[in-house]
């Protein structure tokens, strides 16, 4: 058998230093491979040929059995390729949301092989703008998946600039970074990593003067702040444009995430904590400490139900609370309803 794969080596090597078109040395290889099943066919058993080639027809029929899956499996991705490329035979940009170039597509030949997601979901994900609301803890690891995912269009929201004490959890920052403001360190992580995305920082606390127009220009938003009172301003803005809030929050070793769209059906962020908690019974992460992965799980938990709204794939966290325990690992959902006499969305 070895011989026979020295032999195929050779050929393939050969056709190679000639400068042979590969379909030509595929069939040269798929010709000897059919001489040696006709040898094991034809000549006796014990024949020198046949102990010179394996001994049997068993192995060589499993080989080539392993090989029609693999070129099988490179034509279906082929095929699912041709059918995600845009119709017309313009060439296309990065900066055209929704078309994508050869590149794009070979970089999220993961995504369009997901029965769910295909050629048509990563071409919304390429059109979709998302703000990110704290380049944080949760901020970070969101941000990451996000931008790895294709998402065309990210915004980030942060005033704040890093330190060292970040570096524990905030995995989109790095120590050269330290003193820099949050929002741009963030963008250098985000275009290293993927220079498709197109990135808008904002260099500032949401406000009560900015926030509607800013949030106006987008289709989602992430939420990963540390402070009740910019949850309730992202809360009462994205309620009245209707557009859908994704929320995230940590303490210590536990995690929580929900959807909020009372448009789509399901309450908002007031409903469900009408008011703030009392100084001390919410304290911060400075305050009481949080593990270090525990933001990079409920990060990207957040930027799989984003994936998850913008594609439509499964369905999402609206009307329920996912709930991580790490020190125990467990998680557990719990269902929530709107309040009637909720001032932000009136139930």
């Amino acid at each position: 058998m070895a011989l026979v794969l020295i032999i195929a080596v050779a050929l393939w090597g050969l056709g190679w230093a000639l400068r042979v078109p590969i379909r030509t040395r595929v069939v040269m290889l798929a010709l000897l491979y059919g001489a040696v099943l006709v040898l094991h066919t034809l000549l006796p058993a014990g024949h020198p040929l046949r102990a010179a080639t394996g001994g049997s027809a068993a192995p060589w029929l499993l080989l080539g059995g392993f090989a029609a899956l693999a070129l099988l499996y490179r034509q279906g991705l082929m095929m699912l390729k041709a059918r995600a490329r845009p119709a017309t035979a313009a060439p296309t940009t990065p900066d055209k949301p929704g078309k994508m170039t050869g590149s794009e597509l070979e970089r999220y030949t993961r995504h369009i092989v997901l029965r769910e997601i295909g050629g048509p979901g990563q071409a919304r994900l390429k059109a979709a703008r998302v703000l990110v609301i704290g380049a944080g803890g949760l901020g970070s690891p969101a941000l990451q998946y996000l931008a790895a995912a294709g998402v065309g269009t990210i915004g980030i929201v942060d005033d704040d600039v890093v330190d060292a004490g970040n570096l524990q959890r905030q995995v989109i920052h790095a120590d050269d970074r330290i003193g820099m403001p949050k929002v741009f360190s963030a963008e250098i992580a985000i275009k290293a990593l993927n220079p498709f995305v197109a990135v808008r920082p904002y260099q500032r606390r949401l406000d009560e003067e900015s926030a509607s127009a800013l949030l106006a220009e987008y289709d989602l938003i992430l939420d990963g702040t540390d402070n009740f009172a910019t949850r309730y301003l992202s809360n009462r803005v994205a309620v009245a444009a209707g557009k859908p809030l994704i929320s995230g929050a940590l303490s210590q070793w536990e995690g929580q995430v929900s959807v909020f769209h009372p448009k789509a059906g399901g309450p908002c962020y007031q409903c469900v904590f009408p008011e703030a908690p009392a100084p001390g019974l919410a304290p911060s992460c400075a305050e009481a400490g949080v593990l270090g992965p525990l933001p990079g799980v409920v990060g990207s938990m957040m930027a799989v139900e984003a994936v998850k709204q913008i594609t439509g794939a499964g369905q999402v966290l609206r009307g329920e609370m996912l709930i991580y325990d790490a020190l125990w690992g467990e998680t557990r959902k719990i269902a929530l309803k709107p309040r009637a006499d909720c001032p932000v969305c009136g139930g």
